[in-house]
């Protein structure tokens, strides 16, 4: 016997699933315009993430360099100038006694000591120096000058209590070796000094910290290593001296080409 055929549904004329078979039962096949994903979608024309907080963190740190720069040149220059200044003025006065009485003396800061004027001037050479070096040589030169700068105030608050300058002047007025002094009085350019030679332990501290994030001079004058050297002292078979030189020998310059 033959199998007997299932009989196939036909849809009646009329209903309503003949005329809308997918108005009233959507199939889950349906475009994606039609139901849009939830949730925004990224695309490849945005920034990646963290892109902005890095340059952020590059700006925050390159503006970081340039004010510490610009703080310990400010401080620096500031320092060696005073230093230097005080060193000309007045730091101390008194009075002695003399065959024609009482005479006033009074000694310079050079005459003091030359200790503070003669560390600025280190000082000032060591600020400059610190771009002309690198890595290790740039910490050298900054310590360098944070010492310049601690000496500087160490030896002004001693010269303001010295007065062998005083006692040099009097005996020099007088005529008479060791005349004495009365009646000391300073002046502020003493302490003037010291705070100069704060302000240039403060530079030398500022090299210290932030020097590695500072601007070093250009290395076109620096000398070649030896590789470096080598490979410019060895010139290259392409150029045109060295092909009519192999024209003069006989030789073809193209053969190995």
């Amino acid at each position: 016997m033959s199998p007997v055929p299932e009989p196939r549904n036909h849809p009646e004329p009329g209903h309503p699933e003949s005329e809308h078979p997918e108005s009233e039962h959507p199939e889950s096949g349906h475009p994606e315009s039609e139901h849009p994903e939830s949730g925004p979608r990224r695309t490849g024309a945005g920034p990646a993430p963290g892109s902005a907080g890095g340059a952020g963190a590059g700006d925050t740190s390159g503006g970081a360099g340039r004010r510490s720069l610009a703080a310990a040149l400010a401080l620096g220059a500031a320092g060696a100038a005073l230093a230097l200044v005080a060193g000309g003025q007045t730091w101390s006065e008194a009075t002695t006694t003399a065959a024609q009485g009482a005479l006033r003396v009074a000694a310079e800061g050079r005459d003091v000591t030359g200790v503070p004027a003669a560390l600025a001037v280190v000082g000032l050479a060591a600020l400059v120096a610190v771009f002309a070096v690198r890595r290790a040589g740039r910490a050298a030169v900054a310590a360098l000058l944070a010492l310049s700068g601690a000496g500087t105030a160490a030896g002004s608050l001693y010269g303001r209590a010295d007065t062998g300058a005083l006692e040099a002047e009097a005996a020099r007025a007088t005529g008479l070796v060791g005349a004495g002094v009365e009646n000391v009085t300073h002046t502020p350019w003493p302490l003037v000094s010291t705070a100069a030679g704060l302000l240039l332990l403060l530079a030398g501290l500022f090299a210290l910290r932030h020097g590695h994030r500072w601007p070093a001079m250009s290395g076109r004058y620096e000398r070649p290593s030896g590789a470096a050297r080598r490979g410019a002292a060895t010139p290259g078979p392409e150029r045109p001296e060295e092909m009519w030189r192999a024209l003069d020998r006989g030789e073809d310059p193209t053969r190995d080409r």
